[in-house]
């Protein structure tokens, strides 16, 4: 197989380069390549695929919402493909034979590579740490998310544990007293940076929203804490609380200030964030659909992830070709240790080729996702995959030529 046409970055910049693909590997890079399969990448750039680290599949549990093989489509149409899994599910993976149950599925249904996270606590509930030794063996990381882990006694035994293995703690920021205001993150991310300084161990701040917390990771940084590091949300990079109109609006960091939006956009572009993942949150319409407060948390975002920044911060000069890639491929592979990728000869080619030349309008009828709550619909952005490889395999194609 042979993309043609499209063009890979160097230096920062586009060059024009075909790409032969052979027995999944990238085998060969050059100026002009010929075969009999052909893929025509005119007008697009050709990166490694994404990786999106923090990702709700939903099932086991709630397949009404999301399934595995569902939200591994979606991914695949927006150019993500290695994804890490929430632990949110039923049974929870708070033990290895409640994983092996998620596990089972992602090996049947998976489209893209899933990497499964475990719980820290036994169901997420805060009171009982989860069976963390014997996890810690079979996942990338372990996180509480959807809740903040508040038992401090269960939180330096769980960032001990992580130490001890070299996995990645990932921290749904969440105090207890305050809940979802501002105060409520940024209160709970200075406590648990203090103690991650003290333990030693990797520790990642899930969807960041507020300048405090911010400041105080930049803070982590300057004093040498490299071992401490951030995401931050699409949604939170464009949107704000002044825009909400429905509860496609509502997840949880919620959207926040005017202010504090900037502030998550320039801790993105100083290197405080250095990644951004979607958190990709399914929910049925009936759980959206109603009273703005009633409503569930949480909103889709694997399919238009690499788009939405794509159109608001490399098409506007905000950022750099370089920094896209990093924010997406280089910086989440390496804090969570999945493999690397590059379009590069010798490495597996999970190729995103993102059309960079067309704008269009993203439509709800398009939506892999088994849910549909997502507040993007009606956007015109520039961005979408053409095509999705994983390890070789065409997983999406776009009809853009019809």
């Amino acid at each position: 197989m042979i993309i043609k046409n499209g063009s890979i970055i160097i230096d920062n910049k586009l060059v024009k380069k075909d790409i032969l693909v052979e027995n999944g590997i990238i085998s060969k890079i050059a100026d002009e390549l010929n075969g009999e399969e052909i893929l025509d990448a005119t007008g697009c750039m050709i990166i490694p695929g994404a990786t999106d680290v923090h990702v709700h599949l939903r099932q086991p549990g709630y397949e009404y919402k999301e399934t595995i093989k569902s939200g591994t489509m979606a991914a695949a149409k927006g150019g993500v493909t290695s994804i890490i899994t929430m632990p949110n599910l039923n049974p929870c993976p708070h033990n290895v034979e409640n994983l092996k149950v998620q596990e089972d599925i992602i090996n049947t249904d998976a489209v893209v590579h899933v990497y499964p996270s475990g719980a820290v606590t036994v169901n997420e509930k805060g009171q009982e740490i989860a069976d963390l030794e014997e996890l810690c063996k079979k996942v990338v990381c372990v996180t509480d998310d959807g809740v903040g882990v508040n038992n401090i006694e269960i939180l330096v035994e769980a960032m001990k544990i992580a130490k001890k293995h070299n996995i990645v703690l990932a921290s749904h920021a969440e105090d207890s007293v305050d809940g979802k205001l501002p105060q409520g993150e940024y209160v709970a991310v200075r406590r648990e940076i203090k103690l991650a300084k003290e333990i030693g161990c990797k520790y990642h701040f899930l969807h960041m929203s507020t300048k405090e917390s911010f400041e105080e990771i930049r803070k982590a940084h300057e004093e040498g804490y490299s071992n401490i590091t951030c995401e931050v949300a699409p949604h939170h990079l464009v949107l704000n609380e002044t825009m909400i109109k429905d509860g496609n609006y509502k997840m949880n960091p919620p959207l926040r200030s005017p202010e504090n939006q900037q502030e998550t956009i320039k801790a993105l572009l100083d290197g405080t964030a250095i990644m951004i993942a979607s958190d990709h949150a399914p929910h049925a319409k009936h759980e959206k659909d109603k009273e703005y407060s009633k409503c569930l948390n949480g909103i889709i975002g694997i399919e238009t992830m690499l788009p939405i920044v794509y159109t608001n911060f490399i098409k506007t000069n905000k950022a750099s070709l370089n920094d896209f890639v990093n924010w997406f491929v280089t910086n989440p592979n390496r804090v969570f240790s999945l493999p690397e990728r590059k379009i590069e000869v010798g490495y597996a080619a999970d190729i995103a080729v993102v059309d960079i030349t067309n704008t269009r309008k993203y439509t709800e009828e398009e939506i892999l996702s088994l849910s549909k709550n997502c507040p993007y619909i009606g956007m015109e952005l520039t961005g979408f995959m053409r095509y999705t490889l994983v390890d070789g395999k065409i997983v999406w194609r776009d009809n853009y030529e019809k």
